[in-house]
């Protein structure tokens, strides 16, 4: 049962990793591909508009999988697997009536929202072809809960290839003749292939569903268990209230960042440029690399939430030592190497030495971004939905006041000084409640000295190679040897210091399957 267990775990963490970065090598060059037909200033009514449908996102789908698979986990845990079918049909119809009230309240609200929130009435018409995805949205994400509590991440894996294919071939087949027609039409194009995609995807959820039922559990009736709709409620409420609220506070805060740098800048079209450059350019180049690790996260938060429910105190402190041990690892790197080489980089992708800037300025904080993300996901299998929500207001509240005082005066490099400061101060509340609700000490010196002691003596030995073996060749060729050079050196040096450890472990699969099984 352990070699089982450890072999399926280390087949989904590979399953996981090859999906995730498949899809965020696609998704980032597809976004290339649309920047280089819509601009910056189209980059940034794009961002405008998905900040207003993110909020309806999260309206449908705040807290539904999170819900689907620590219920269905609980009753499979227990041998019930009719109860695991019967949550999940309530979990279904509720996600259903959730994305249907979200849709209609888009569509109604397009146009005011467009022209008085976003100040852009461009925005409108996308917003209500974004509307008719949300229903689709919400039942998917009650599905792959269910599929995550049941361990498999085949089904998710395929329906999100599926759905990204899906979005770039229609986006590819409309933008070219609607880029003709102005900005509205082109973001028009694009969100287009948003919502195909996603009705497309839940659609095949639903059929793996189906042939996973028949196939695991046939003879199983669905049936809601006594006390089931309180638990879900329990779960349900604070993780949507909490991600409503803010995201609600994250739609205002997109909101006033143009608005902020108009006095600023003097002209309308150079703050969207601007914020689009940032936010719908820089920012998802930084969160590439988090593909590797989120993997770790999907996998590990039933193994979290199983351990903690069942009170195993020392399988719990090891899961989270090796999550917190391997996010620094990894996101040590990526903040050397993009701070390093981010002007390079923003060249090459894009042609530009701005977006080059905020990947220089904004290396520093992607360890904090990137544990912030994996603590989230820990806190949330632990029951901690409250303290997550908190945090979250508490850093959307700085977040605006710094907006407000710092762009008008300092401009881009006063929202770039927020930024900052708000990743490092979520991902240390976070990070200490963590580790406060596990009971266990962190041990900063083991996790995150180690790693930045040896990234400085391999930056230095990297650089010293790439500037030798690429003098002349262009950004393509320094980034290339940089970041190889870069990351063996890393890789060597740590190797003895744990990380070969960390390494063995994730591949025995017996001692894994140990380790979440040991009391």
């Amino acid at each position: 049962m352990g070699g089982a267990k450890g072999q399926s775990y280390l087949k989904n963490a590979v399953i996981l990793t090859a999906t995730g970065l498949l899809l965020r090598f696609a998704g980032m060059f597809f976004r290339v591909w649309v920047a280089g037909r819509i601009g910056p200033e189209g980059m940034g009514l794009y961002q405008l508009i998905f900040t207003l449908y993110t909020l309806s996102v999260n309206l449908a789908t705040a807290g539904i999988s999170v819900t689907a698979t620590r219920l269905v986990a609980e009753e499979l845990s227990a041998n019930r697997p009719g109860g695991a079918l019967g949550v999940l049909r309530r979990v279904l119809a509720l996600s259903l009536g959730l994305g249907c009230a979200a849709a209609g309240l888009q569509a109604l609200l397009a146009a005011p929202a467009a022209r008085y929130w976003l100040g852009d009435a461009r925005a409108a018409f996308s917003l209500r072809l974004l509307a008719p995805s949300l229903p689709f949205m919400a039942m998917a994400a009650a599905l792959r809960g269910y599929f995550l509590a049941r361990r498999r991440v085949e089904p998710n894996a395929v329906s999100q290839m599926f759905e990204q294919a899906v979005r770039i071939c229609v986006v590819m087949a409309l933008l070219p003749a609607a880029a003709g027609r102005g900005i509205e039409a082109a973001c028009a194009a694009v969100v287009v292939g948003n919502t195909v995609s996603e009705t497309l995807s839940c659609l095949g959820m639903f059929w793996f569903y189906r042939r996973d039922r028949r196939a695991a559990y046939p003879a199983a009736r669905p049936a809601l268990p006594r006390g089931a709709m309180g638990r879900l409620w329990a779960i349900l409420l604070p993780v949507e209230g909490s991600r409503c609220m803010a995201s609600a506070l994250q739609t205002a805060e997109n909101m006033l960042v143009p608005a902020c740098l108009l006095p600023f800048l003097a002209s309308r079209e150079q703050a969207v440029a601007q914020y689009g450059a940032l936010k719908g350019m820089a920012m998802p180049v930084l969160f590439f690399p988090f593909s590797f690790l989120s993997a770790l996260a999907t996998l590990l938060m039933p193994e979290i939430t199983e351990a903690h429910i069942q009170g195993r105190a020392r399988a719990l402190e090891r899961l989270i030592g090796r999550m917190l041990r391997l996010t620094c690892i990894g996101s040590i790197l990526m903040a050397g190497l993009f701070t390093l080489y981010g002007p390079a980089l923003g060249r090459l992708l894009y042609g530009s030495e701005e977006v080059g800037h905020y990947l220089r300025v904004l290396g520093p904080a992607m360890p904090f971004m990137y544990l912030e993300s994996m603590v989230d996901g820990v806190l949330k299998g632990m029951g901690e939905q409250m303290a997550t929500f908190r945090y979250a207001m508490w850093d959307s509240v700085l977040r605006i006041a710094g907006v407000l005082a710092l762009l008008p005066r300092f401009g881009m490099a006063g929202f770039l000084a927020v930024m900052l400061a708000s990743n490092a101060f979520t991902c240390i509340l976070n990070t200490r409640r963590m580790l406060r609700a596990a009971g266990m000490r962190g041990h900063w010196l083991r996790w995150a000295a180690g790693p930045c002691l040896s990234l400085a003596a391999a930056l230095f030995l990297g650089h010293t190679a790439a500037l030798r073996l690429a003098a002349g060749r262009g950004d393509l060729a320094l980034l290339v040897c940089g970041a190889a050079g870069t990351g063996l050196a890393y890789l060597l040096l740590l190797w003895p210091f744990g990380l070969g450890d960390e390494v063995r472990g994730l591949l025995a699969g017996r001692k894994a399957a140990g380790r979440a099984q040991e009391a």
